[in-house]
C-alpha cells in the first residue's frame, strides 16, 4: 500500500500467540498429568507396605528431588494461569502481562521436556523419573509444542524489555494481581527502601556493619515486627500476604533489613502456636513494638539440617534450667533480648522427642562485648553476604533460663512447636528471595541503560535484553507461587508443600537474577564498589537457610509420595 509515492510503515507483528490463555490452560493441564504419571511411577520404587522407605528414597535421590522440581514447575504454571485469568477477567491482562505469561510457559515447558535444572550442574530428564517414551510423547500436546516453539522467542523478550523501558517508573514489571490495599502497602515500603535503605545498604555490607538501631526503630514504628501478631496482643493483625509484600520490598532494598522481620515472625509464630496465655501476654506486645528483638537459636555445629539430633542440653534445677552446649549460624544474636532456644531436656533420647523450646532471656551485647550474659560466650562468623545482622557461634556453659520460659510449659514439645512455624518462615524466605531478585533486576536494568559499548547502550543487545526479560518473567512466576502459599496460610489451609515450593523456586530465581545481573555488568560487576557484587553474595544464602534446596526437595518429594 502506498501514499504519495511513499510506503507506509507497517506495525511489527505481535509476538503474542493467538488464543494464548487457551494454549496455556491446556499446557498446564498436560504438565499436571505428567506430574501424576511421575508420582505413580516413582511411588512403588520408594514404598513398602504402604509406607515410605527412607533408605530407598535416599538411594534414588536424584529422581526424588527431580520429582519435587517437576511438581514445583507444574504448580508454578498453575498459579500463573490463575493470575492471568484473573487479570483477563478484570480487563487488566495487557501486553506486558501477556508476554510474561507466554514466556514463562514457553521456557518452563521446554525445561520440563528437555532438562529441568535442579542446580547449575544437575539436570532432571524425564527418563530419570522412569517415564516411558509414550508418556513423554503424550505430554507434548499440540499446545505444549506450540508454546515450546513460539512462547519464549527473542522477539518476545525484546518486546518485553521495550515495554519495561517505557514503564520504568512502575514498581513491578506487570500487574502483580494483588488487591489495592496490598499495593498501597507495597508503595509505602518501596518508598522507605528507596529513601532509607538503598543509599546506605552497600556501605553497611562493605564495612560489615549492623543495621543501625535508628532504622530498626523506624521499622518498628511502621509495624514491621508486629505485622501478623493479633491486634489484642499489640500487633497489626494483618495477613501473611501483607507480610510477603513488606518482606519483598524491604529485601529489595537490602536482604538484611527484610530479614529483620523474619526474627520476629518466627518468634511470634512459636509463641502464638505453642505458648501459654501468660507467655503470649508477656512477650508478644514487646515483639510487636520492637522493644524486644529476638533471635532463633536452633542449629548446632555437627547437625546442620538434622535438628532431631541436637545435643545442647537443658537440665532443670529448681525454678531454672541450666543450658550447656554449642550453637552456630545464629543470626542477629548479639544485640537481641530473647532467644528462641531449642535444647534437649530428656537425656535418654537421641531424636526429636526429647527436645524443648525456651524463651531464653539475655542482655543485649555490643561489637566489643557481644555476649555479656553469664553462662554464654561466642563470636562473629565472617560471611560473604547477608551481613546486616551478622552471624555468630555461641557456647552455653550453665546458662540459666527461667522454668516459666519453657514454651508451652511442657517438655518434649520443642520440635513439634518448631515445625508449626516452618510454613510461615519459608513463605517469608520466598518473599525475601523475590526482593533480592528484583534488586538484581533494578540495578542491572539501570546499568544496561547507562553503559555504552560499540556506540550502543548494552540494553539494545539481544543477549543483554534477554537476560533482563527472563529476570522479570521468573520474578513474576516466583511471586505468584509465593502469594498463593500466603493465601493458603491466611485461609487456614495446610501449605507446607506450597511454601516449600515457593522457597525452592524463589531461591533459584534470586541466584539466577543476581548471576545474570553480574554478567551484564561485566568486569565492573566483579568490583566490590558495584552493588551487584553484594546482591550476588546475598542471593547465594537463600538456597541454604530455612532448609537447603536439597532438604527442601526431599521434604516436597516425601509429601508427594506419601
Amino acid at each position: 500500500m502506498a501514499h504519495d509515492g511513499q510506503d507506509l510503515p507497517t506495525a511489527a507483528p505481535t509476538p503474542i500467540l493467538e488464543g494464548l490463555l487457551g494454549l496455556t490452560a491446556a499446557a498446564g493441564d498436560a504438565a499436571g498429568t505428567l506430574l501424576e504419571a511421575a508420582i505413580a511411577t516413582l511411588k512403588p520404587r520408594v514404598t513398602a507396605g504402604g509406607r515410605i522407605d527412607a533408605a530407598a528414597m535416599d538411594a534414588d535421590q536424584h529422581a526424588m528431588h527431580g520429582l519435587a522440581w517437576l511438581a514445583t514447575y507444574a504448580e508454578a504454571l498453575r498459579r500463573m494461569q490463575v493470575w492471568a485469568e484473573r487479570l483477563e477477567s478484570a480487563g487488566q491482562f495487557g501486553e506486558t502481562e501477556q508476554l510474561i505469561h507466554q514466556i514463562a510457559f514457553g521456557e518452563y515447558l521446554n525445561q520440563i521436556a528437555g532438562g529441568l535444572p535442579m542446580s547449575q550442574g544437575e539436570m532432571l530428564r524425564l527418563h530419570d523419573l522412569g517415564l516411558e517414551d509414550a508418556t513423554q510423547a503424550a505430554f507434548r500436546t499440540p499446545e505444549v509444542t506450540e508454546l515450546c516453539r513460539r512462547g519464549n522467542t527473542q522477539t518476545a523478550r525484546v518486546r518485553l524489555v521495550e515495554l519495561m523501558r517505557e514503564h520504568a517508573a512502575n514498581i513491578t514489571v506487570g500487574r502483580s494481581g494483588i488487591d489495592e490495599e496490598l499495593e498501597m502497602i507495597r508503595e509505602q515500603f518501596r518508598r522507605f527502601s528507596v529513601d532509607r535503605i538503598e543509599p546506605h545498604a552497600h556501605e553497611w555490607h562493605l564495612k560489615d556493619r549492623l543495621i543501625p538501631m535508628e532504622v530498626i526503630g523506624e521499622l518498628a514504628e511502621m509495624g514491621v515486627f508486629g505485622l501478623t501478631i493479633p491486634e489484642n496482643l499489640g500487633g497489626l493483625g494483618m495477613s501473611k500476604a501483607a507480610m510477603v509484600v513488606v518482606s519483598e520490598e524491604l529485601s529489595r532494598g537490602y536482604i538484611g533489613v527484610g530479614s529483620l522481620g523474619t526474627r520476629s515472625e518466627i518468634a511470634a509464630e512459636l509463641i502464638l502456636c505453642g505458648g501459654t496465655d501468660a507467655q503470649k501476654e508477656k512477650w508478644l506486645p514487646g515483639l510487636a513494638s520492637g522493644e524486644i528483638l529476638p533471635t532463633a537459636v536452633f542449629t548446632e555445629p555437627n547437625t546442620g539440617s538434622d535438628l532431631g539430633s541436637l545435643r545442647t542440653r537443658a537440665v532443670k534445677d529448681g525454678d531454672t534450667y541450666r543450658v550447656t552446649g554449642n550453637k552456630t549460624w545464629i543470626t542477629h544474636a548479639a544485640r537481641t533480648q530473647v532467644m528462641t532456644l531449642l535444647a534437649r531436656t530428656d537425656p535418654a533420647t537421641s531424636d526429636y522427642r526429647g527436645l524443648s523450646m525456651f524463651l531464653a532471656e539475655k542482655t543485649p551485647g555490643t561489637d566489643e562485648a557481644p555476649f555479656p550474659t553469664p553462662g554464654m560466650s561466642g563470636g562473629e562468623i565472617e560471611v560473604l553476604g547477608y551481613r546486616g545482622m551478622k552471624e555468630y557461634e555461641i557456647a552455653f556453659d550453665g546458662f540459666e533460663v527461667k522454668a516459666e520460659n519453657l514454651l508451652g510449659g511442657e517438655e518434649g514439645k520443642g520440635f513439634k512447636q518448631l515445625m508449626e512455624t516452618f510454613e510461615s518462615a519459608r513463605i517469608q524466605t520466598a518473599a525475601r528471595a523475590i526482593g533480592v531478585a528484583q534488586s538484581a533486576l533494578d540495578v542491572s536494568m539501570r546499568y544496561a541503560e547507562d553503559r555504552k559499548q560499540f556506540g550502543r547502550a548494552l540494553i539494545e543487545f539481544p543477549r543483554v535484553s534477554g537476560k533482563l526479560a527472563m529476570m522479570a518473567v521468573e520474578i513474576m512466576v516466583a511471586r505468584q507461587l509465593t502469594y498463593f502459599s500466603a493465601w493458603q496460610k491466611d485461609h487456614g489451609k495446610r501449605c507446607d508443600l506450597e511454601a516449600g515450593m515457593a522457597k525452592l523456586l524463589g531461591a533459584r530465581v534470586a541466584w539466577a537474577a543476581a548471576d545474570n545481573g553480574l554478567q551484564i555488568h561485566g568486569g565492573n560487576g566483579f568490583a566490590l564498589e558495584y552493588t551487584i557484587s553484594r546482591i550476588l553474595c546475598d542471593a547465594r544464602i537463600l538456597n541454604i537457610f530455612e532448609g537447603a534446596a536439597e532438604i527442601q526437595a526431599q521434604v516436597i518429594a516425601r509429601r508427594l509420595l506419601s
